[in-house]
């Protein structure tokens, strides 16, 4: 299962793990069929770490999203799986704080981010050179002093390819 997310600096496709973290995968997958993430801005960066991404378009106060619910209204468990990990560029993530505390916010690691293998779900991986050429081009984006890209990004719209989910598959 992969889906693309079509970004102001270039398109990122994503394989998501849906059989390792089925809820994570479900809820996800389900935000972007429904253009929930479209328009969303990627409203941390923190270079060489991550950038985050997945609040409604228009949050208050703009451009500095705190909220996102899932598919279920609210917060739902996490999902770690010793076997997911960290472990390189281009790793999605879902952002939380603290356990049991996941809604639609996920980041990207754009290095190795051990420190959080066990404390955040990972449910998908970037794939192919030029998505992680747009990566790159993230990674090297000015920010401010809250960790605020100068120019804003954003996410324009989500193709989610053979989705399962769609199909009434089970």
């Amino acid at each position: 299962m992969s889906v693309t997310l079509h970004t102001t600096l270039g398109d990122i496709k994503v394989e998501i793990f849906c059989e390792s973290v089925p809820k994570t995968a479900e809820n996800f997958l389900a935000l972007c069929a429904s253009g929930y993430y479209d328009s969303s801005p990627f409203h941390r960066l923190i270079p060489k770490f991550m950038i985050q991404t997945g609040a409604p378009a228009s949050p208050t106060p703009p451009d500095n999203p705190k909220g996102g619910k899932s598919i279920w209204g609210g917060a739902f468990d996490d999902e770690i799986r010793p076997a997911l990990r960290h472990s390189q560029r281009g790793i999605l993530s879902m952002a939380n704080k603290g356990p049991g505390t996941n809604g639609s916010q996920f980041f990207i690691t754009l290095d190795k981010a051990p420190h959080l293998d066990g404390l955040n779900t990972v449910f998908g991986r970037v794939i192919g050179d030029e998505a992680l050429a747009v990566l790159a081009r993230m990674d090297a984006a000015a920010v401010d002093k809250k960790n605020r890209p100068v120019d804003k990004m954003r996410i324009e719209r989500v193709t989610v390819h053979a989705n399962p989910l769609a199909q009434g598959a089970g």
